[in-house]
């Protein structure tokens, strides 16, 4: 227990040192919430204020971006650079060192969801309930898309990995429904993001926080599809050294 508890405040460590890491998981979801509810470029809709939507849409951006930018390029380059071998035949272990990288996920998103939601306060957000559900999709989110990170940290070279990362992560900003309203957005488009984790987190956050709104019954299949088969897939198909 000592050795995962020292690993997870290493991974924390880096975590926050790193500028790039912190502009991604903190920095590009508080600009989007802070920028876009004070100007009127978004479409309307049935939600009356721009903060109502964008709030927990930036939490469901965060998850992602924690989950697979984050994990996926750090571990990518850990296993680029041998530091994964390293640790893995050490007294730690390679369960114990998963076990550390994900719970550092977790404790990133707990101090994201402080940062944005106090944000959003700020701005006049105030959900009426709804945080159980929405607490649950954070979670099946986070497995879906540490598993996505992991899967392209285990499989691809480490500048390889970290293009797909970031411009994987661009496209589901774009189309998971987290900047524009999903129902916005062209119907061939949507019918295609649909079956992509980012838009059913979206679609299951800004559901259940948003009165007036519901979360459509496939975003949860969905959301649990990917939540149990991607981390299965990054487990097959991992590579401890490039």
């Amino acid at each position: 227990m000592k050795a995962l508890v020292a690993q997870v405040r290493s991974e924390l460590r880096l975590t926050f040192r790193q500028g790039e890491q912190l502009i991604v998981s903190v920095g590009i979801p508080l600009g989007i919430l802070v920028f876009f509810a004070n100007v009127d470029v978004l479409p309307k809709g049935s939600i009356a204020r721009p903060v109502d939507f964008l709030t927990p849409a930036v939490l469901a951006l965060a998850v992602m971006s924690s989950s697979m930018v984050s994990l996926g390029i750090g571990t990518g380059f850990e296993r680029y650079y041998g530091v994964l071998k390293r640790l893995g035949a050490t007294p730690l272990g390679r369960p114990r060192l998963i076990g550390a990288k994900i719970l550092s996920v977790l404790v990133t998103e707990t101090a994201q969801f402080a940062v944005l939601i106090a944000a959003g306060a700020a701005l006049g957000w105030s959900p009426t309930g709804g945080w159980a559900a929405a607490i649950a999709a954070a979670i099946l989110g986070t497995a879906a898309f540490a598993g996505l990170g992991l899967f392209l940290a285990g499989t691809l070279s480490g500048t390889l990995n970290l293009a797909v990362c970031n411009g994987l992560y661009l496209l589901l900003l774009i189309t998971g429904g987290m900047m524009v309203p999903f129902e916005k957005l062209p119907h061939a488009l949507r019918s295609i993001a649909e079956i992509f984790p980012a838009a059913a987190l979206s679609d299951a956050v800004i559901g259940s926080l948003t009165p007036g709104q519901h979360v459509h019954g496939g975003s949860w299949a969905v959301l649990f599809l990917w939540a149990i088969g991607m981390p299965l897939v990054a487990a097959w198909r991992f590579r401890w050294e490039s």
